[in-house]
């Protein structure tokens, strides 16, 4: 741990907390070595709306905090397509610091800033891939030095991770700041950094539209940089087992592991030591998915053949702390000891689910442990130790039934396996009974075939040896369960669509009431488990963590977003439920037929796995009835056919568990050994000495020797009874009939006599069609058949008390006669069941007859020459205990082959073992009635002119299928009808079929007049069971999508199903009519006469056809117009309004969409589709006619006055030469130069958009009074191209029903005249600039020109090209002249030309961009400013005042009413003054008059388009719906009977200002000041540089070729800037680094006129001094001339400080100035203006003459005389103040001691003294020293 102190933050809230190499704590409190370095910033709210406003890209705080879920994961939010699609991937360079520095001497250079430098460089890579595999690919960036032409730096990999919408729009990272290394120095750390935005585009995607250059320091603080930490990766390879590549065939191993692209290392596996680790750098967060495990064959060090592979996810093995939202900081990777299941052989179709994945046939299923480690440790020998030790499994699964088969030839069977047990083909293993007996397909009189087992039902039992990983498991399930109880609830909630189902809150508070449970339910601790591994330890806390969170969030989760939020909650599920460690391998079913694996279905192992501690922690399926599809192998099997339906009961676990076991609620489980006695024919004589390759007794197939002495009981089980025949039931039926109980009905007829007596009729007995059958009491039993009941009278139908029913009756077979009421007696017929002839003897029982290899039959033939019969000998289990008696069926039952105790098969063994069968018979069945509700389809779209030829539907239930009745051609076809099977057979408990009921297929065909059928799609779902038919209720119809294939969707079908026990209680019924079961009237919608009012106008953009015609379908009513007769001239229809009345439902729901198709006319009476829309939601044309406040469309076509014009003549402009249209343009986009100030510049607005003109939402489409509907061939997906426009408007309304009611008023009554159209216009087209293209050479530049396409007209010139660019400036603007609508859309085409090609270049890339001319919002020409004259002139061709009038009678208003004055104006009711617009009067020149700026001031007040720029985008047809770049454009359309347009808009590109000619490369260093002692450098140097000044946008232009071979310049911008570098000479040793000045010239500070005055203040950017404090800056381009001193700075220790002073004189002259002037570079001729002499500097011949003493005063007293002469002042005082404290004590003491001395003078004193006759003896005594 580690405190962090955040005061700094608080008292700077912008600035960012740096805090370097902090040491860490331990639990102690005691310093560790670990050391962290973070940054810290402080954000508000106000923050997390959003930050960098300047950034187009606006990327928000909120999209940042929501990219913590964006965490890769194996379970993607929505399953990825596994089909190839088109790709582009943009990694776009920003900026970039990479260590280096300068060489030379003092130098000035105008040039761009030296590193660190900034690059703006666009690079394009497309591709063509499944998203699931493209999204796994990992992008390199490398910066390279060009001059050596070597890799320099790494720029990180990173995988381009599938997020949810949500988290990450468009696949994009903005603005990241990458780590560069050294790539084979990956621990020399961050050499450098590098800015990037990538962005992965697919169909449909759009690229950011503009990313300026961020100039400010905002996001590059906020911005995250990514630091590289090294880290190594572990791997410890103990063993592997069951390596097996072909039969009978030894391999050598060896291991290869893949990460990130490399492959690390091989190393051979031997025995069960481990190997030395595989040590793998990784980088941190890793970048990569997966560790790739590849065991290979490696014979004499060759290795060709690959036995398994293995992918370890990385993101299922470590956490990054994103998927929890808190404190939690993840795991490093780690894993095991735990084995990985190798796979190979034939896949399974690549695809992706959202529940656990199928993977296809396991060729070579090995394991192999492995342990994956962070660090090294010293205890890996015992580690796995451990997790060796294995237990017994037992697996057993009952086959219930298989159905919806293909016509199988051959007799089938099925085999279950887990891993190599159970594989009968693996005669390694014991065998054991994991196969069925061989049955065959039989026909179910509909389509499909099945399996007959009736009430016996096949069992298997497979037991297998593995590790035990119950607690892994329990945790698995448990998780499991809450998964699935969310999604089943979240998919109830998605399908009630109708926002005001009641049923819908009640919905969403059980989902939250039951995920709350769910969640609180705690896990099984690992941290006790001593079999865990740190990775089952630190995922429980992953998963408890966001269980806790996903339980808090559910109990405040707001009713609002229910679908989007259970979403996420299941999204962040699925992530933390995949289970790396998983030991048990996946169950594998295949169906074989003749030895060969056709199908299969693949079960994970969990999922069926029995837990001890309760049902929740145990398998979903375990015990339970599930439905299982099977699918071929990848590449086999017909298209859009299933191999069968499947429905298995299946247990899986410890057999110590199984003592119990008990799958299903019914059934015995018996087992019986098996051979077959083998007889052939000869000479009418049956007998076995007539076998020549046959043995006596055999197997099923013949091949192997089976005599009943060599069976023997196994362990555990004894003979139960001798040896029986026993006939296979599934062969003692009729084939024609494919039933085991046949109900046969007779209908007793009876009519009227003469005098209305009932006598029997003409033919008293027929069948349900009429036709004649025998009597009941004559009706006799087929061959193998008996009665199982009595005749009875069918009453549970629409009968009276007898029986009878009553109608018209019809003579059947034709014959003649009147109808007459005929009463009907149905009789139930006696139920028929197969069994022995009872007069046969017991050496004539059992026999079935046929050939090996085929189908044998009851009956014999006349070619019949071999015959044969199943023997049975049931076995009994002994008194075992504690285990399932099933799982001791292990080995052979035959002599050869001895049971062994140990898991392996003794070895030698080659041929199959024979083994026992086991059954489960169900003895009480249950019978059900299936109801079927189909209603009807939508969304049905066909490439016919009919959309279904006799669509029906065919429903598949179990070995059950019917078919509805077939319709006429409908574009949503409705059945309205009940399909009800009777008598439904299951022999699984109700309770059993409540749990798992079986699963409905629905399948939707048509039937074409020749006979022959074709599916169109398939629906699969599970039927509502009801075991009491009382508490029965309706279920209620939901649509449900109909699939074809993978995953593509081809419709919806509104239908639902019950499934009813049948008790003894009547038979329930359904209306009966027209010969159909209809619907209950309670579940049929409720349908209301409405009526469809079309304005179909016309067809746009269709291509190639002759005699076009549009077709209107909605439900089964339809209706067309008359054919275009000549399209190319006049593309609207002739009849203009279509009325179509119908019924539909009331209910949103229920409803369909409408079709349209556009059918044309061939040669020979042909009709072909050429383009179809759906209008899925016909709501927002619904309107109410007689409501009071309904206003009806109004239609009108433009008046066709002309108007004056409204130009004015201006003498010259007065503008500025920097202010051109350009600048408008840049002060909409914020590309402005701060320092161009223009005060008029509030008058010009433009508007930049950065969609198309159409999606701007506020334009609503710029649809005009018809709406356009795109066409297509086929259903519209993103990529689907459009075929051409249909433009027409609808209006829904009630219809009465009584005929006699008074109509309501029609909508379209008035249409513009249709002689208006076409009519002639003038188009100007402004191609204004690019960007983004995609690169075309080998530089990543293209050379792009435009070309414009209208109708037959096409403008444009491949000279005029841009070269070397991606983002060019085009600046022109092409006129031409079109008929609208005929020549409606206008293409632009930017192409690239190819080298030496001076014809249309056939490999250049066509970018369509269509432009629709007819606009409501009139966008053409934009509202401008009302401008007289300038750049910003107005072009319409009406005044605003007009425009304002027209505009209010389209809208129905009156004419708006100006003031004489023009200063108010009355308009709509309301009153509206020029002063509320201009609160001051304007002082802009040449403006418009008072009238026309009030008018155009509320022309922008009505919602229409303003003066504007749009930006299209740009396509290519070899990458359909992929962005191959951006333009920026805007079109006027004039039409010509309005007079002629205004003058255009000059949008030419700005041309620099030849301040003189070229710039060239050139560095220029002065001479050099040898021995300055004084730091003084004296030059009088002149440098002359040569430029292109570009004056608006204040940079400089340099256009220059980058190689000697490049045909064409290319053209860069920069800033001018000068820089002036001082360094220190040096002869031996390099140049010292003095200081450097960097001059931005058109925003430069003033000099300071002295020295003195010269101070680093000058140079800051973001000064902190008031304005007025600040210091000047000026442009040199404006004042010419400029002379003073400037401050050199250097950075030192982070922070720039002065470094020196330079003063020098800046002059700036035009390239004519600098003809006149000419002077030349240092002190060279011509030397003048002015003229530079040498400078004086001290000789210094004789300096060693000189003394050091003066160099030194001269050098001190030069730069410190101040502060020397202070120093000695100071000095001095401090002198006199220490006497004087020094001598004060004696004065004091003096003064203390002797006062007297005070009061005579001195002078007296020594005149005595002097005076005395005894002077020399008394002074002798007076200075005697005192003792």
């Amino acid at each position: 741990m580690a405190t962090v102190l955040l005061k700094t933050l608080v008292k700077k809230p912008r600035k960012i907390l740096f805090v370097n190499d902090l040491t860490l704590l331990n639990h102690s409190m005691m310093p560790t070595e670990c050391t962290v370095t973070l940054q810290a910033a402080l954000m508000t709210y106000k923050d997390i709306e959003k930050i960098g406003d300047e950034d187009l890209l606006a990327i928000t705080a909120q999209e940042v905090a929501k990219q913590k879920l964006m965490f890769p994961s194996a379970t993607v939010h929505k399953a990825l397509s596994p089909k190839p699609q088109h790709f582009q991937v943009r990694p776009f360079t920003e900026s970039q610091e990479i260590p280096g520095g300068w060489d030379g001497d003092t130098f000035p250079t105008l040039t761009p800033a030296p590193l660190p430098f900034s690059l703006l460089q666009l690079f394009f890579q497309n591709f063509y891939e499944a998203p699931m595999k493209f999204f796994d690919e990992i992008i390199l960036i490398q910066v390279r030095s060009q001059a050596r032409q070597r890799s320099r730096e790494d720029g990180g990999n990173w995988r381009l991770v599938s997020h949810r919408p949500s988290a990450s729009p468009g696949h994009t990272l903005l603005r990241k700041w990458l780590g560069l290394c050294q790539p084979n120095e990956p621990n020399s750390g961050v050499r450098g950094y590098l800015k990037v935005t990538i962005c992965a585009l697919g169909v449909g995607d759009q690229a950011p539209v503009r990313l300026p250059p961020d100039t400010s320091g905002t996001l590059l603080t906020l911005s995250s940089v990514v630091p590289i930490s090294i880290a190594y990766l572990q791997f410890f390879i103990y063993c592997a087992e069951d390596l097996h590549l072909k039969k009978h065939y030894s391999v050598s191993p060896a291991l290869e592991v893949e990460l990130i692209g490399e492959k690390v290392t091989r190393t051979r596996p031997s025995g069960q030591a481990p190997t030395a680790p595989l040590t793998c750098p990784l980088q941190l967060p890793c970048l990569s998915s997966y560790v790739k495990f590849r065991v290979l064959d490696c014979p004499r060090n060759r290795c060709n053949d690959e036995i398994g592979t293995v992918s370890l996810s990385l993101n299922q093995i470590s956490s990054t702390g994103a998927e929890i939202e808190g404190m939690y900081s993840g795991f490093l990777p780690c894993f095991g000891p735990s084995f990985l299941t190798l796979r190979g052989g034939k896949k399974a179709p690549f695809r992706m689910k959202e529940e656990d994945p199928v993977t296809g046939e396991e060729r070579a299923v090995t394991r192999d442990p492995l342990e994956t480690m962070i660090k090294v440790t010293d205890q890996q020998d015992k580690r796995s130790e451990k997790h060796q030790n294995r237990q017994k499994y037992g697996l057993c699964v009952i086959f219930l039934s298989c159905t919806m088969m293909p016509d199988f030839k051959d007799l089938i069977q099925f085999e279950v396996s887990i891993g190599h047990y159970g594989n009968k083909m693996d005669l390694s293993y014991k065998p054991l009974v994991s196969t069925t007996q061989y049955s065959p397909a039989i026909y179910d009189g509909n389509i499909y075939h099945y399996v007959p087992w009736y009430n016996t039902k096949p069992v298997v039992a497979v037991t297998s040896f593995w590790e035990d990983v119950s607690f892994r498991m329990n945790c698995l399930n448990l998780l499991q369960f809450t998964r699935d109880r969310l999604k089943a609830n979240l998919d109830t909630l998605k399908s009630m669509r109708n926002p005001r189902d009641p049923a819908l809150l009640p919905q969403w508070e059980k989902l939250l009431r039951e995920l709350v449970e769910d969640c609180k339910r705690p896990l099984p601790c690992m941290t006790s488990q001593p079999k865990a591994t740190d990775l089952d330890k630190n995922r429980w806390k992953l998963r408890r963590l966001l269980l806790q969170e996903l339980a808090q969030k559910a109990k405040q989760a707001p009713p609002r977003d229910m679908v989007a939020t259970a979403e996420g909650w299941l999204y962040r599920l699925n992530a933390v439920l995949p289970e790396p460690q998983m030991n048990l391998p996946d169950v594998m079913i295949w169906l074989m037929s003749r030895e060969q694996r056709v199908a299969y279905a693949q079960v994970p192992a969990h999922s069926v796995l029995f837990s001890p501690d309760g049902a929740r922690h145990s398998g979903r399926f375990c015990g339970k009835t599930q439905t299982l599809f099977l699918q071929y192998p990848e590449g086999e099997g017909e298209k859009d056919t299933l191999p069968g339906q499947l429905r298995v009961c299946m247990w899986l676990g410890n057999v110590t568990d199984s003592r119990d076991l008990e799958l299903l609620r019914q059934g015995e489980v018996v087992v019986y050994a098996e051979t077959y006695e083998n007889q052939a024919k000869f000479k009418g004589q049956w007998g076995q000495q007539f076998l020549q390759h046959c043995p006596n007794f055999s197997d099923v197939l013949g091949h192997k020797a089976l005599p009943k002495e060599d069976f023997k009981e196994p362990h555990g089980w004894h003979w139960d009874g001798p040896w029986t025949v026993e006939p296979q039931r599934r062969l003692l039926l009729d084939t024609d009939i494919n039933k085991s109980q046949v109900l046969e009905e007779v209908y007793e007829n009876q009519r009227r006599d003469a005098v209305g007596a009932w006598v029997p009729a003409a033919i008293p007995n027929t069948d349900v069609n009429g036709e004649p059958v025998e009597a009941r009491e004559i009706v006799q039993c087929p061959q193998g058949w008996h009665v199982k009941q009595t005749w009875a009278v069918e009453l549970n139908h629409a009968v009276d008390n007898e029986g009878w029913e009553y109608g018209v009756g019809i003579p059947p077979s034709g014959l003649g006669g009147p109808p007459t009421p005929t009463p009907t007696l149905g009789e139930r017929a006696p139920l028929l069941s197969p069994q022995h002839h009872p007069g046969l003897a017991e050496d004539e029982a059992g026999w079935e007859y046929g050939v090996f290899g085929s189908k044998f039959h009851l009956n014999p033939e006349p070619q019949s020459r071999f015959r044969r019969r199943c023997w049975h000998r049931r076995l009994a289990p002994n008194k075992v205990k504690g285990i399932a008696p099933i799982f001791l069926l292990e080995g052979s039952l035959v002599k050869l082959d001895r049971i062994m105790s140990s898991r392996r098969a003794p070895p030698g063994i080659t041929q199959t073992p024979s083994l026992p069968f086991i059954y489960c018979v169900f003895n009480k069945p249950h019978y059900y009635q299936l109801f079927c509700y189909i209603y009807q389809a939508r969304n049905l779209m066909s490439s016919r002119v009919q959309t279904f030829q006799g669509p029906f539907i065919r429903l598949a239930f179990l070995n059950y299928s019917q078919c509805t009745q077939s319709l006429k051609s409908s574009a949503a076809p409705t059945w309205a009808q009940t399909l009800t099977f009777q008598h439904l057979l299951l022999y699984e408990s109700p309770q059993d079929t409540r749990d798992s009921p079986p699963c409905v297929v629905l399948e939707l065909w048509q039937r074409d007049p020749q006979g022959s059928e074709t599916l169109w799609g398939r629906s699969m779902w599970h039927p509502v069971v009801w075991l009491d038919a009382q508490d029965r209720i309706l279920p209620p119809m939901r649509w449900h999508p109909l699939v074809k294939g993978l995953e593509d969707e081809e419709g919806e079908i509104l239908a639902s199903c019950e499934l009813i026990l049948e008790t003894e209680l009547p038979m329930l019924s359904v209306p009966w009519k027209d010969g159909i079961y209809i619907l209950p009237k309670s579940i049929q919608p409720t349908l209301r006469k409405m009526a469809i009012e079309m304005l179909v106008w016309g067809l746009r953009n269709m291509k190639q056809v002759r005699s076009p015609r549009l077709l209107v379908e909605c439900w089964e009513e339809c209706l067309q117009t008359e054919p275009i007769r000549d399209f190319q001239t006049n593309p609207n229809f002739a009849q203009s309004t279509l009325l179509l009345t119908l019924y539909m439902p009331t209910e949103e729901t229920f409803a369909l969409p409408l079709v349209l198709k556009v059918v044309d006319s061939q040669d020979f009476g042909q009709e072909t589709v050429v383009g179809q829309a759906n209008v899925h939601s016909l709501q927002p044309y619904f309107c109410d006619p007689w409501a009071e406040d309904y206003v009806p469309p109004i239609l009108k076509s433009p008046d066709g006055y002309l108007c004056e014009k409204f130009w004015f003549k201006s003498s010259k402009d007065e503008y500025d030469q920097e202010v051109d249209w350009w600048s408008k343009l840049f002060w909409a986009t914020g590309d402005a130069p701060q320092t161009l100030k223009y005060k008029y510049k509030d008058y010009h607005t433009l508007k930049v958009y950065d969609c198309e003109l159409e999606a701007v939402p506020a334009f609503q489409g710029l649809q005009d009074f018809c709406q356009t509907f795109k066409l297509y061939q086929e259903w519209p997906r993103l990529d689907s191209p459009v075929v051409g426009e249909f433009k027409g408007q609808f209006r829904v309304y009630p219809f009465p029903e009584n005929p006699e009611a008074p109509k309501p008023p029609r909508q379209f009554p008035l249409w513009p005249k249709k002689e208006d159209f076409p009519q002639q216009c003038l188009i100007r087209v402004y191609m204004v600039r690019a960007f983004h293209l995609q690169p075309q050479d080998l530089n990543g530049l293209c050379d792009p020109y435009v070309i414009l396409k209208l109708g037959q007209t096409m403008l444009g010139n491949r000279d005029k090209y841009q070269p070397n660019t991606l983002d060019p400036i085009f600046g022109v603007m092409f006129e031409l002249s079109c008929t609208i609508p005929l020549e409606k859309d206008l293409e632009i085409q930017h192409l690239h030309p190819e080298p030496g090609s001076r014809g249309p270049n056939p490999s250049a890339c066509p970018l369509p961009a269509p432009v629709s001319l007819q606009r409501v919002a009139r966008a053409s020409p934009g509202l401008g400013s009302p401008h007289r004259s300038g750049p910003f002139r107005w072009r319409d061709q009406m005044p605003p005042s007009l425009l304002l009038e027209h505009h209010a009678k389209r809208k129905g208003l009156p004419p708006p009413l100006f003031s004489p004055e023009g200063d108010s104006v009355y308009y709509n009711g309301k009153k509206f003054e020029l002063q509320s617009f201009e609160l001051k009067p304007p002082r802009a020149r040449f403006l418009g008059s008072k009238k026309e700026r009030l008018a155009l001031y509320l022309l922008h007040t009505q919602g229409l388009v303003p003066e504007h720029v749009e930006t299209r985008t740009l396509y290519s047809d070899s990458q359909p719906g992929i962005d191959q770049g951006k333009v920026q454009m805007w079109v006027d359309i004039f039409p010509k009977k309005l007079g002629p347009p205004g003058p255009p808009v000059n949008i030419g590109p700005r041309k620099p200002k030849r301040w003189l000619f070229g710039l060239e490369k050139d560095m220029q260093k002065t001479d050099i000041h040898y021995r300055s002692v004084t730091g003084e450098g004296i030059f009088n140097w002149r440098f002359t540089f040569t430029l292109d000044y570009l004056a608006a946008e204040h940079v400089c232009v340099l256009s220059e070729k980058d190689y000697i071979w490049s045909l064409d310049p290319t053209v860069t911008k920069f800033p001018a800037r000068l820089i002036i570098q001082v360094w220190d000479n040096n002869i031996i040793s390099t140049d010292d680094f003095l200081g450097v000045l960097e001059l931005d010239l058109s925003d430069m500070p003033l000099p300071a006129p002295h020295s003195r005055l010269c101070s680093v203040r000058m140079l800051e950017a973001d000064p902190k001094w008031p304005h007025f404090l600040q210091h000047k800056h000026s442009s040199l381009f404006k004042m010419k001339n400029v002379a003073g001193w400037w401050p050199c700075q250097v950075l030192d220790g982070g922070k720039w400080r002065l470094s020196g002073k330079v003063k020098m004189t800046l002059e700036i002259l035009t390239e004519k100035e600098a003809l006149i002037k000419a002077a030349g570079r240092g002190q060279s001729e011509p030397n003048q203006y002015p003229t530079l002499h040498p400078p004086l500097r001290t000789h210094t011949l004789f300096m060693w003459f000189r003394s050091p003493i003066g160099k030194f005063i001269r050098v001190v007293w030069r730069r410190y005389r101040f502060r020397i002469i202070a120093t000695a002042i100071i000095l001095l005082i401090g002198l006199l103040l220490f006497n004087f404290i020094y001598s004060a004590p004696n004065y004091l003491a003096m003064s203390w001691i002797k006062p007297e001395l005070r009061l005579n003078a001195p002078i007296q004193i020594y005149a005595n003294i002097i005076n005395a006759p005894n002077t020399s003896s008394s002074l002798k005594q007076l200075l005697a020293p005192q003792n």
